[in-house]
């Protein structure tokens, strides 16, 4: 496997930073609760955390669509929605890449039954392909081609999150 640069580190902490300084811009005043999706959006979480000045919270949800060949789309399942209290509080879920748009859409209309104040989204990539969810995304820090990508935070088969920048593959 071979992986190919496509988006530097430089360029990914320029890109958390202006986002962190519009989440402060938009929620001043307010309490926020980020509902992180696990386990691709860590590193997102832990550089976007260091820079709000807002108070915020953090909650996860663990969702998976990729079964054991690691790049076919198999059947979602989303963790511990049950468990959060987010019942007029305002949440944005935060998560690696809008691919499909199925994981976000299907998040998004769990959160909206427990009834929070405002329901926004950010995501790390949003590809370029067509999307068969019904939610796009409130805020994006990069949009890119139809590749397959890991690092910083995205995985194949559990390796490679730890890149420091978003690098394509060749399987």
């Amino acid at each position: 496997m071979k992986t190919i640069p496509l988006i530097t580190e430089e360029a990914i902490a320029k890109k958390v930073e202006e986002m962190a300084r519009i989440l402060n811009e938009n929620y001043a005043g307010k309490e926020l609760i980020i509902v992180a999706i696990l386990k691709g959006s860590v590193c997102l979480l832990a550089d976007l955390i260091r820079f709000l000045t807002i108070p915020f919270s953090i909650e996860f949800l663990r969702a998976s669509s990729y079964g054991e060949k690691g790049t076919e789309r198999g059947e979602l399942s989303i963790e511990s929605v049950e468990r959060l209290e987010i019942e007029g509080k305002d949440v944005l879920i935060l998560d690696d890449i809008y691919d499909s748009g199925e994981t976000l859409s299907a998040i998004t209309k769990a959160l909206e039954e427990l009834r929070p104040k405002s329901l926004d989204s950010l995501v790390l990539l949003k590809k370029s392909v067509p999307h068969s969810g019904e939610i796009l995304p409130t805020h994006v820090c990069f949009d890119i081609e139809d590749h397959f990508v890991v690092g910083y935070g995205l995985d194949y088969k559990e390796h490679y999150r730890g890149m420091r920048g978003i690098f394509r593959i060749e399987l």
